[in-house]
This record gives C-alpha cells, structure tokens and sequence, in this order.
C-alpha cells in the first residue's frame, strides 16, 4: 500500500512540476520548447433532455516538459521506492 501511494505521489509531482516547467518556459526565449505539446480529448459532447441541458469537454495535453520530468519521477521513485 506504501508503495502505490508512493507511486503516485511521485508521479503526480512529476505531471505538475513539467505543466509548472511548461507555464515558466512558455515566455522566455530560450526555453520556449519545454512548453510545447499536443492536446486531445473530446470537445463539446453535449447532451439535451430539453429539461436539463448538459456539456462534457475533457482534454488532455502533454508537452516537452512533462515527457521529461515523468522518467525522472519513475528514476527517483525506483529509488526510493526499494527502501518502503
């Protein structure tokens, strides 16, 4: 059970540590690349009952960034994660 709660930590602080990477380097001259990715997901499923009127939209994107720090999350959780 440690070790699942671990496994995500670890990957959830590396999926926000490159989206925060992406915003940073979004502005700047020479780390503009770490903000570029690609977006999918489904955009505007709606659903009309005439009653009630309802929207899904759910988009995932992906950049650089997170590509990097993802490994690196999986690197330093196989690190520690031998010793839980």
């Amino acid at each position: 059970m440690k070790k699942t709660i671990a496994f995500l930590f670890f990957m959830l602080a590396a999926i926000v540590l490159g989206a925060f990477l992406a915003y940073l380097g979004a502005g700047t001259r020479y780390f503009d690349w770490l903000a570029w990715g690609k977006t999918f997901g489904i955009n505007n499923f709606g659903v009309d009952f005439y009653v009630i009127n309802f929207g899904l939209t759910l988009n995932i994107r992906f950049t650089v960034s997170q590509l990097i720090t993802i490994p690196l999350g999986l690197i330093v959780y196989s690190k520690t994660g031998s010793s839980l």
